[in-house]
């Protein structure tokens, strides 16, 4: 990005005025290398099963310039005016953000923490780690019981949190990428917070909830006003909110971390037994990271690295797949389920047992990550029959390891930013901060609570990931990168979805690479989950053909069907001509527009 794409200009107004009429909106060589594509990628000839919800036929919202794709229609429309004011994808990622925070309060946040992988247009990639830390109070057992059995403090209430690094996240993100002025970026936050429109998707998160918003006064005050959720068209204010986001917008990370709002958040944990202090707050940092980088038939992907399992994991899934020819098996066939399913195994057995905070454990990531390990830990798959998760165990040793939103940007300079952020479980711990209007984080569960036993999400962790003061917590998301054979942006993808995030993200991207799909395709395609233990393949309703169920059974597996959906995926593709193609997931409602 060169001094002159760094232009400082004013925002749009109004990011609730009418879309202007331009916009699109809708919702040793490897194995099997794939070239790159030489034309538009049409609608694959991919049957989905006959009963399943979404189409193959749904066209991509297409823009020649700028595009931006997460969750909610208002946090889009915040990041493209940012872009059509000239800011970059970095500019529109941090307005998205704190956008979020106010539309999307189950996760957008600024009581959380994430994720953000970025592709400049010149190819220099880069990874930011702002996830939570451990307060300094924190300790191995204590969420333990008398007995040492688990209890549910790591979820539910004031101790459940880590420090939250969301606020500071977007300011060192602005610091080393901004071209726009911190407080026109925060502004439209505030905006949205002093009164937005209720639409549907917001509607329905909250009604959905009512009886989890309900369990604490702070929450219940601001979300369900006069004991009921804001129904669709009404307006939502939130004046505490509005309030705080003012202070970060006027002050930057001193109006979150000191002063008023952090005078608040430490009035808070003292009310409900938490132990977040002063000095966690004033203490924290985020960490700037070397992306993991790897190649998956000639396309070279770019994602997180640990405090996030997404980039390694992917790697090794990659590397161990790359030695089978998936699109000669068809899509989603009998064989291709089963030997996805094979690797994922593995690659989860390494990923719980190894991975954690790089800052205070030892991680053999480059072994990892090499196409020499993933040659040795894919040896043993066989394509006739299972292979039990109990007979799988970690391949490396180690040294002396719900709710969540993405979003995906474009900018016209052809930088590309994917972030995940997320406050765990569905609106955090429940607990809003009273006077400051925002929602905290229960990330101290993806902690090994008690090592070798599961956390909410199913995930058998080990040692390397115990809780220990001022410790990042080991993470699925995984915003990624994606660049074609030629070294060109190509996709941008990444979802939320607790321990399904890794195998989604993953999905998209062998739909497009292996099956040749356009990005609609991709998104709206049926998904598949297997995370080592509990031992059982889980598919979302109607997700796969019956035929296919019952071949895999034969071979030993166990299979559960999903009651609802998995993920909700934000991704864009960049076609031939350059032409900014996106989907935002169909499951959840979001939206992507471009200009």
């Amino acid at each position: 990005m060169t001094v002159s794409e760094r232009r400082l200009r004013p925002l749009v107004p109004s990011v609730l005025a009418l879309v202007p009429a331009l916009i699109l909106l809708a919702g040793c060589e490897p194995a099997g290398t794939t070239p790159a594509l030489t034309e538009a990628p049409v609608q694959a000839d991919i049957p989905f099963p006959e009963d399943w919800r979404f189409s193959a036929d749904a066209e991509p919202v297409t823009a020649p310039e700028g595009m931006v794709s997460t969750t909610d229609y208002y946090a889009t429309r915040v990041g493209l005016d940012v872009l059509e004011d000239g800011g970059t994808a970095m500019d529109a990622a941090i307005a998205v953000s704190f956008a979020l925070a106010v539309v999307n309060p189950a996760a957008g946040n600024i009581g959380g923490g994430g994720f953000m992988v970025t592709r400049l247009a010149d190819g220099e990639t880069s990874a930011l780690d702002y996830r939570e830390k451990a307060p300094a109070a924190a300790h191995r057992d204590m969420y333990l019981d008398e007995d040492g059995e688990l209890t549910d403090r790591s979820i539910l209430g004031h101790l459940a949190s880590g420090v939250p690094g969301t606020v500071m996240g977007m300011w060192d993100a602005h610091q080393r990428y901004g071209t726009l002025p911190w407080e026109e970026l925060v502004q439209p936050a505030v905006g949205l917070a002093e009164g937005l429109e209720v639409r549907e998707r917001l509607a329905r998160s909250l009604r959905n909830s009512q009886r989890s918003l309900s369990i604490y006064e702070s929450t219940r005050e601001v979300f369900l006003p006069g004991g009921e959720p804001p129904e669709v068209g009404e307006t939502f204010r939130q004046p505490d909110l509005a309030r705080t986001l003012t202070r970060i917008r006027d002050q930057g990370p001193d109006g979150f971390y000191r002063g008023e709002t952090a005078d608040l958040i430490v009035a808070e944990m003292e009310r409900g037994g938490g132990i977040i202090t002063h000095a966690d707050l004033a203490d924290y940092e985020t960490a700037w990271r070397e992306p993991v980088t790897f190649t998956y038939r000639g396309y070279t992907i770019t994602s997180m690295p640990p405090s996030s399992s997404g980039g390694a994991t992917m790697a090794l899934m990659a590397h161990m797949l790359e030695e089978h020819d998936l699109e000669a098996m068809g899509w989603h066939s009998t064989d291709m389920i089963h030997l996805m399913v094979e690797t994922w195994k593995r690659a989860y057995a390494d990923r719980n047992q190894v991975l954690a905070d790089p800052d205070y454990v030892d991680i053999p990531l480059q072994e990892m990550v090499s196409r020499e390990y993933a040659r040795t830990r894919g040896a043993d798959i066989v394509q006739e029959r299972a292979t039990p998760s109990d007979d799988i165990g970690p391949g490396l040793e180690v040294g002396e390891a719900t709710e969540t939103t993405h979003y995906s940007i474009v900018d016209r300079h052809g930088n590309a930013v994917a972030v995940t952020t997320t406050i765990n479980s569905g609106y955090g711990n429940k607990v809003t901060v009273a006077g400051a209007g925002f929602l905290l984080n229960n990330e101290m569960d993806d902690f090994a609570a008690k090592p070798g036993f599961p956390n909410q999400f199913g995930l058998v962790q080990g040692e390397q990931n115990a809780i220990e003061p001022g410790k990042r917590m080991l993470s699925a998301m995984s915003p990624t990168v994606v660049a074609d054979p030629d070294d060109e942006l190509f996709f941008v993808t990444g979802t939320p979805g607790g321990s399904t995030i890794i195998t989604t993200t993953f999905q998209t991207i062998m739909n497009v690479v292996d099956f040749g799909m356009n990005v609609s395709q991709s998104v709206n395609a049926p998904r598949v989950h297997h995370q080592h233990l509990p031992d059982q393949i889980y598919f979302e309703n109607a997700g796969l053909r019956s035929e296919v169920v019952e071949a895999l059974e034969a071979r030993g597996h166990t299979l559960q069907e999903r009651g609802g959906t998995s993920g909700d995926v934000q991704a864009i593709m960049i076609l031939p001509d350059g032409t900014r193609a996106a989907h935002s997931d169909p499951r959840l409602g979001g939206t992507a527009m471009g200009h």
